[in-house]
């Protein structure tokens, strides 16, 4: 079983391997109890969105992880590839720019409370 990161390193590696764009990756682990690293990725066609999301599932089983679930498959406008602690969308440009998860996940981050500081 692979760790976050090694996970998060060969989801990259597979979404290069396809020529995905603008790769980003968000750390959630302080966010959400429910998975630990978002991936997003750009693909310029819906045939291009589902090529990378099998490449994902293909090299990720192969490192003997398992898949949880597939979505948007049908559109081919976004694509999510379940991985439990790592989640990854694939997205046209124009989805992306729409729904900019990046921003919606750094307002989390900025909304999140902070610790108080202890006096002495």
């Amino acid at each position: 079983m692979l760790t976050t990161e090694e996970k998060t390193l060969a989801v990259v590696a597979a979404l290069e391997d396809i020529k995905a764009t603008d790769i980003t990756v968000i750390d959630t682990s302080k966010l959400s109890s429910l998975f630990d690293r978002m991936i997003i990725a750009s693909a310029t066609s819906t045939r291009q969105t589902k090529a990378l999301a099998d490449n994902v599932v293909v090299k990720l089983k192969e490192m003997g992880e398992e898949v949880y679930g597939r979505e948007g498959e049908e559109s081919g406008e976004w694509v999510l590839v379940d991985l439990g602690e790592v989640l990854v969308h694939i997205m046209q440009p124009a989805t992306r720019a729409y729904y900019n998860l990046e921003e919606l996940w750094s307002r989390a981050q900025a909304a999140r409370p902070k610790l108080a500081q202890l006096p002495e």
